[in-house]
């Protein structure tokens, strides 16, 4: 099990994320704004984080922008899930640092496939790095 925050502005959607990845075996948590969203991401650390771009307070883009520099942040996954369509928004958000973007609509087994991806990529990267820790040690 995941622990996973959703800043996601639109109440229906953010139950629908929620009550989908809750149903796939994580715990889950929702907030609609970017500075609420960036105030529980530092005080909890989730192993993952599912942004809106268009957020009131702070965008999703400035919310992954902030955790990139952030010491204690930088490595949390983050998956884009916005109605932004276009190729030059997906482009910013990549750039930014997320690990991946999706559109709404979205299907959610595309969801779940999406996110438990993204999980298992950053658990290799991590097992990854902890064996050449270990290798360096010997």
């Amino acid at each position: 099990m995941s622990r996973i925050i959703v800043a996601e502005d639109d109440e229906l959607v953010g139950e629908i994320v929620r009550d989908t990845l809750i149903q796939a075996g994580h715990a889950v948590g929702v907030v609609e704004s970017g500075a609420d969203a960036l105030s529980v991401i530092r005080a909890k650390r989730p192993d993952m984080v599912i942004l809106d771009c268009n957020l009131p307070g702070m965008t999703g883009v400035q919310i992954v922008q902030q955790m990139r520099i952030e010491c204690d942040l930088w490595d949390i996954p983050v998956l884009m899930l916005t109605a932004r369509t276009s190729t030059t928004d997906e482009d910013l958000a990549l750039y930014a640092g997320a690990n991946d973007y999706m559109r709404k609509p979205f299907y959610p087994q595309q969801l779940v496939t999406t996110v438990n991806r993204i999980l298992q990529e950053e658990q290799h990267r991590r097992d990854a790095g902890n064996q050449r820790t270990k290798a360096r040690a010997i």
